[in-house]
């Protein structure tokens, strides 16, 4: 049983409280019981349409129509239908590997028409709504704020969130990632193509976001690509020191920066926590002997008693409150700092190597998992890589200092939004060696530095462009789970830094193992995952089982062993089994123990025992030797026979099971054995095709080894990542050229058509005369920066053209 705490603080607005109440609050009147009807969720019937999903214009993005609040609940989304599915399901029932659902399922519409094709659907935290998401609109679906029944339907409200800035056609703002914020049911986190990061609160405004930060990774004046400054994914932290007020950002080129502390007005933290924090800020940050240790940790306490005033109303040491509420605040003159980008360290000291050298293309995606006292980031490449790297130090907030936040307040001076340009703090390097003292280190401010575990190659074809997608298992955090176009892959850490600490050194413990979960025969690089739907579900037994929906709308659930997750020991010798694999199979033989099959154990005289014969039955010796004789009988038949008795009473259920296992397994071959002979004239003509096939293409082989470039050297390491670079080039800077173009437009149609107003007065007239002739200097510095901006697309194009000309030849 799942229960729901509202903590949300009265407002003065009523009707975003009706909002929020209705979002939170389950209806007091419930629907008529069915006769519900418990089946497997693979064999539910809202997953048996006939359909294929349809590739749009959608196809950049990842499509994830499941959802799952954690409980009890499963959410599927109907395309044909428009309509949401709540299946409730029954985990590990009747045995641990299957997952049964209940039929037939809720049906949940909108109370408004989606106009644009649902991508991906995602539960908040207590499961009171969802968003519905997709490259033209964002909606959110409040799950219990129903407005009325109709036809077996329930209507939810649904409404639109960021629709003036992301999706209102007149500019070329993309939404890159959205997601729920861990510690709010009411707050979204959007990162677009404008490289800007909003927070939007639902439950007080819809249109307009609650924090923008504006990311400046590269300092004004210093020469960049546009790669550097093309955000892709980002990542909320987990909760682990300051990691819960952490946003990890990723760019286009790999680099990884992190903005702390960014806090929702109104979510709720530990009270140990946040004591924890504020405890670590006083003993260390303001005990330093460096002055600029002192001065960012005063700035991280005054801004932890501005957030928390409950820290200075109570007790520092017992407070009695469990959780607190973060209150709206900034500070006056400083702004949150991009620090970045994180560092890359081996054996203590910088990591030399350059990361495009390593894995091929650009970073498509990015996970953070908190695996015990580790943060681990996970980055995908386009290439067919993850690169796998642990926080080497612990993260602390960074603010710089001079760059005051716009902050837009109510009529009762409280915060209700703020923005702020959030630029990249460089800084000294030198710290990344890990033989410093940690007092030494601490509220420096310097970024912290990343500690490489692993580069896990996928083995996908060679091929770039690949759109792969993780998640971590919610009930093993090391094990991690990679969707891609040939299917999905589980990925686990078996070293980690800080929590294997005492583990054995041996290389082949400490590399990641790759399993594949689900392998399909899609090798189409520019499509996304032919899988429409994935979930990894978990109960409280510590089963665990993955759910996953194919393009055609099917539904697969495997059974994941969560036991059987190291690495297998190399046998020495080829095809001779190790001792442990034999005496499992001796024990799978064995059925009656070996002590019984030996037989009771022989009766032994004592040596001073007299002779049968020699005494009488009357006497005392006989009596005392009938004694010892029935006495040492009892000891070895009788018991014996006790025990063939029990086990033979205790082995024939399983005598049974294996045996009824044995005659399905013989009705099952026998079966496969009558399907190959109905087969067996399709298989010869399709091995007839084949051998006329490969004939064909060894005859083509022929010719094409006749040629003259057949015989020329493939491309040399230089020349492979000089090839990188062209494809980070074409497929970044020249998409960014672009979108730079159309927001020029957009600007240049916006002051065109901007009407003027009529002047009453000849001062007026004259004023708005001086502001028509700064709007042509801009309109006329506009054009020009346009026609430098389409000049140089035009070359940049040619030379992309020029080169890949020379590198098809040299290929050739």
């Amino acid at each position: 049983m799942r229960f729901t705490f509202d903590l949300m603080e009265p407002d003065c607005n009523s009707n975003s409280n009706l909002d929020n109440r209705q979002s939170v609050t389950p209806p007091s009147t419930s629907t008529p019981k069915e006769e519900l009807e418990w089946i497997p969720l693979q064999n539910h019937p809202v997953f048996t349409a006939d359909g294929v999903a349809t590739q749009t214009s959608s196809t950049k993005m990842q499509k994830n129509l499941l959802a799952w609040d954690g409980a009890s609940r499963l959410y599927y989304w109907d395309s044909s239908r428009q309509c949401l599915h709540r299946i409730s399901v029954r985990l590990g029932e009747p045995d641990s590997s299957s997952v049964l659902a209940s039929c037939p399922s809720k049906v949940l519409q909108a109370d408004v028409q989606l106009n644009f094709e649902v991508d991906r659907i995602s539960i908040n935290r207590n499961g009171s709504a969802i968003f519905l998401v997709g490259m033209e609109g964002l909606c959110i679906m409040y799950l219990y704020g129903r407005t009325s029944t109709k036809e077996n339907t329930i209507i939810c409200r649904t409404v639109s969130a960021g629709s003036e800035i992301y999706f209102n056609g007149k500019n070329a703002i993309r939404t890159l990632q959205i997601s729920w914020h861990p510690c709010s049911d009411t707050h979204l986190g959007i990162l677009s193509s404008d490289s800007v990061f909003r927070i939007f609160d639902l439950s007080s405004a819809l249109a307009q976001p609650e924090q923008e930060y504006y990311l400046q990774p590269i300092e004004h004046g210093s020469s960049c690509d546009a790669a550097s400054i093309c955000p892709v994914d980002f990542s909320f932290g987990g909760d682990h020191l300051w990691d819960k007020f952490s946003v990890f950002v990723l760019f286009s080129d790999g680099s990884v920066y992190v903005l702390c502390p960014v806090v929702p007005f109104g979510s709720v933290y530990k009270w140990e926590s946040i004591l924890e924090l504020y405890n670590d800020a006083n003993a260390f940050g303001l005990k330093s002997s460096n002055s600029r240790a002192v001065k960012n940790s005063n700035l991280a306490i005054s801004w932890l008693g501005a957030t928390f005033p409950e820290l200075s109303h109570q007790d520092v040491q017992g407070g009695n409150a469990f959780a607190l509420r973060a209150q709206p605040y900034a500070l006056f003159d400083a702004s949150v700092a991009l620090q970045g980008p994180l560092r890359k360290i081996s054996h203590g000291v910088e990591d030399p190597q350059v990361q495009p050298a390593i894995c091929e293309g650009r970073a498509v995606s990015f996970l953070y998992n908190l695996v015990s006292k580790d943060s681990i980031l996970v980055t995908a490449w386009s290439g067919g890589q993850l690169q796998i790297d642990a926080l080497a130090d612990e993260i602390q907030p960074v603010w710089k200092v001079g760059s005051p936040a716009r902050l837009r307040v109510d009529s009762n001076d409280r915060i209700v939004g703020l923005a702020m340009i959030s630029e990249s703090v460089t800084s000294d390097h030198s710290i990344l060696k890990l033989d410093l003292p940690p007092d030494d280190t601490l509220w420096l401010g310097h970024p912290p530095p990343l500690l490489r575990l692993a580069i896990v190659d996928l083995s996908l074809p060679r091929k770039s462009g690949y759109l792969i997608s993780m998640c971590a298992d919610p009930l093993m955090s090391e094990r991690i789970y990679c969707l891609h176009v040939g299917g999905v892959d589980s990925v686990v850490l078996h070293f980690l830094p800080f929590t294997n600490q005492n583990s054995d050194k041996d290389e082949s413990v400490r590399s990641p193992s790759v399993h594949p979960v689900l392998t399909t025969c899609q090798e189409e690089s520019s499509l996304p995952s032919p899988l429409c739907g994935f979930l990894a579900l978990s109960d409280s037994f510590g089963d665990s089982w993955v759910v996953g929906l194919t393009c055609n709308f099917q539904c697969i659930v495997l059974d994941m062993e969560t036991w059987n997750i190291m690495p297998r020991r190399v046998v020495n010798e080829v095809g001779k089994p190790t001792s442990s694999e034999v005496s499992k199979e001796a024990n799978k033989q064995t059925i009656i123990s070996k002590e019984l099959l030996t037989g009771p154990k022989v009766v032994l005289l004592p040596p001073s025992s007299p002779t049968l014969r020699s005494v009488t039955s009357d006497s005392i010796e006989g009596r005392a030797t009938l004694h010892q004789y029935f006495k040492l009988f009892h000891e070895n038949y009788v018991e014996y026979a006790h025990k063939v008795y029990f086990e033979l009473q205790h082995h024939a259920p399983h005598l049974k099971r294996i045996i009824d296992e044995q005659h399905s397994r013989l009705q099952k071959a026998q079966q496969k054995l009558v399907n190959v002979e109905k087969k067996q004239e399709k298989l010869e003509d399709r091995f007839k095709c084949a051998v006329q096939r490969h004939s064909a293409i060894e005859e083509r082989l022929q010719k094409l080894r006749s040629l003259p470039t057949a015989h020329k050297r493939s491309l040399s390491k230089a020349e492979q990542e000089f090839k990188s670079e062209l494809d980070k080039i074409t497929g970044v800077q020249l998409d960014a050229l672009r979108s730079s173009i159309e927001a020029l437009n957009a600007r240049m149609k916006r002051y065109t058509h901007s009407p003027n107003s009529n002047q009453l007065n000849e001062q007026r007239q004259i004023s708005a005369r001086r502001k028509s002739h700064v709007v042509d200097n801009q309109m006329s510095q506009l054009k020009a920066s346009l026609e430098k901006l389409s000049l140089t697309n035009s070359e940049n194009t040619k030379k992309v053209k020029l080169v890949e000309s020379a590198l098809k030849t040299r290929e050739a």
